[in-house]
């Protein structure tokens, strides 16, 4: 069973969180799958990571979550950490998942619990956790926090933290005010990655935190790996200049894009050759157009 250290060691620096390739017809581009996760490994990254957003499971059937898993365990092949991701279901749903999850040989399970108009308690969400901890090491993901108080989310956090100790990672979405009130609280008892951008790694830096969610790791590891050396060796305003000239500027390069910055992060993958640029319907691809203005940003930054 995993230990905390070693997901602690998984998780410290870039981390990509798998954006799931998609072929023209609709269907997981199995190949492109296999392509991100060499790219992925072989620029450094220690684990590999699915997620309900990035992984686009909000357009994927159940049947098609297993697969995706099954075939990300297996290419990944043990050479990183593998966190297997849910779609927000039920408490019997999540652990029969769980189960298929350490069958396949997944590492550990991020829980996104289901929580409509604030349905959930902390009672409620320790048995949630506490029914998949028995099973498979858990990563607890903030995003429903984003709507209910940064109080609850820190609640159901400290239950977790004396109560189930399985429980070893956070994923963090809220950030700001309460990743530092996280970090500061829970650091020694879990470890902790910041979703987002690079800047909000920065923010959440000096209070806990082990790695960050790397948008360039998915398809240019260098300026990942960039930032991060100027992390470790505490030259903080050489990791705001990468944050600035390549992060920031990649953000604000796609915002105008139709489809929203998850289609400009697939049509990214297509111009650096991991996979190409669709996604599901009714989600929005790229045109040919578009994909030229994108080249035209990573060709001004010196990328292309």
């Amino acid at each position: 069973m995993l230990a905390l250290g070693e997901a602690r060691s998984a998780l410290t620096g870039p981390v990509p969180s798998l954006s799931t390739p998609i072929g023209r017809d609709g269907r997981i581009d199995e190949a492109g799958v296999r392509n991100y996760i060499d790219r992925a490994i072989d620029g450094g990254s220690k684990t590999m990571m699915l997620t309900y957003g990035d992984s686009l499971y909000s357009a994927l059937t159940d049947q098609e979550v297993g697969e995706l898993t099954r075939l990300v365990v297996e290419h990944t092949a043990g050479r990183a950490m593998v966190i297997a991701a849910d779609r927000q279901w039920a408490t019997p749903k999540e652990v029969e998942f769980a189960l298929y999850c350490r069958e396949v040989g997944a590492d550990m399970l991020m829980v996104l619990p289901p929580d409509w108009a604030g349905s959930t308690t902390v009672e409620t969400l320790v048995g949630h956790y506490g029914g998949v901890a028995e099973i498979i090491p858990v990563m607890v993901v903030t995003n429903y926090f984003l709507f209910r108080s940064d109080d609850f989310g820190l609640a159901v956090l400290r239950a977790l933290a004396d109560r189930v100790p399985n429980v070893l990672a956070v994923k963090d979405d809220v950030c700001g005010a309460f990743a530092r009130r996280m970090g500061l609280r829970f650091h020694d008892r879990f470890a902790m990655i910041s979703g987002g951008q690079k800047q909000n790694h920065l923010n959440q830096l000096p209070y806990g935190c082990d790695g960050y969610l790397s948008t360039y790791m998915k398809f240019h590891p260098p300026i990942a790996n960039g930032y991060w050396s100027a992390v470790e060796s505490g030259d903080l305003a050489e990791a705001v200049r990468i944050t600035r000239a390549y992060d920031l500027a990649f953000f604000d390069a796609v915002k105008d894009l139709p489809g929203g910055f998850d289609a400009g992060i697939h049509g990214a993958l297509e111009l650096f050759g991991v996979a190409k640029r669709w996604r599901p319907r009714p989600y929005y691809s790229l045109s040919d157009e578009e994909m030229e203005r994108l080249a035209g940003f990573f060709g001004g930054v010196g990328l292309l």
